[in-house]
């Protein structure tokens, strides 16, 4: 048997696992938030505070208040609409309009990973927490939209999010996604648990630069967090490592 596929000094990515756990997937899952694109793109923080503003003015709370609460949504129902949606009985359509107003000037286009994405065989889906119009055009900022057969949110899975098992179900049930055939990249690692309970290969992506020192303490955690098969935080360099492989 030949040695394992080593992925240390490729695009500054993962641990040493064999990139050929790869062959045979037929369906590539990006999240799309802090995922497709890097962390410093002041994306999600323009969002995060539009949250925080929609709830200090539905509440009639003053902004720290609001902050505090709407971490205590996102523990308890897994994002700030579930929680507001079950105790507040709010307008989810007005409340994903709300929140996804913001400026996308700060995505930059990223040619290399849509190479990348491109290259990758089988089909390719957008699985996000946020709503359809916010990862299209945030996938348009990127310059990848023609990569992605679909994209999967939140109202597609009837306001039901990551990482309760019911969206990922609704995933597979709407695109047809053997997860035995499928690979999941994510930024958040409790959304990959469900993922890898069902037998997707999962991928973990950590801010620019922060790689190693995570890897630090994720290499002594690992047999606590299995969902967890690979790191890295260069995206792009990582896929064109796992397409080199299938060759």
């Amino acid at each position: 048997m030949s040695d394992p596929i080593h992925t240390q000094g490729e695009g500054r990515h993962a641990h040493s696992q064999d990139l050929r756990v790869f062959h045979g997937v037929e369906a590539w899952v990006f999240d799309l938030d802090n995922t497709l694109y890097p962390a410093h793109s002041d994306v999600f923080p323009q969002i995060n505070d539009r949250i925080a503003s929609y709830v200090a003015d539905l509440l009639k709370i003053d902004r720290e208040s609001a902050l505090k609460q709407q971490k205590a949504y996102y523990h308890q129902y897994g994002t700030t609409l579930r929680g507001l949606m079950t105790e507040r009985d709010i307008d989810p359509d007005h409340f994903l309009a709300y929140v996804h107003d913001i400026d996308y000037s700060g995505v930059a286009p990223n040619p290399d990973l849509g190479a990348a994405i491109e290259a990758l065989p089988g089909k390719k889906y957008i699985f996000t927490n946020g709503d359809r119009p916010h990862a299209e055009r945030t996938a348009a900022a990127l310059g990848i939209t023609d990569h992605f057969e679909d994209i999967f949110d939140i109202v597609a899975a009837d306001l039901l999010p990551k990482p309760g098992r019911e969206a990922y179900d609704k995933f597979l049930a709407r695109t047809g996604v053997s997860p035995v055939r499928a690979a999941m990249f994510e930024d958040l690692s409790k959304n990959l648990t469900v993922p890898h309970e069902l037998g997707m290969r999962t991928v973990l992506i950590v801010p620019e630069g922060s790689r190693v020192i995570f890897e630090g303490d994720w290499d002594l955690e690992k047999d606590t967090a299995p969902e967890v098969d690979f790191v890295t935080d260069d995206l792009a360099g990582f896929l064109r490592a796992v397409r080199g492989s299938l060759d």
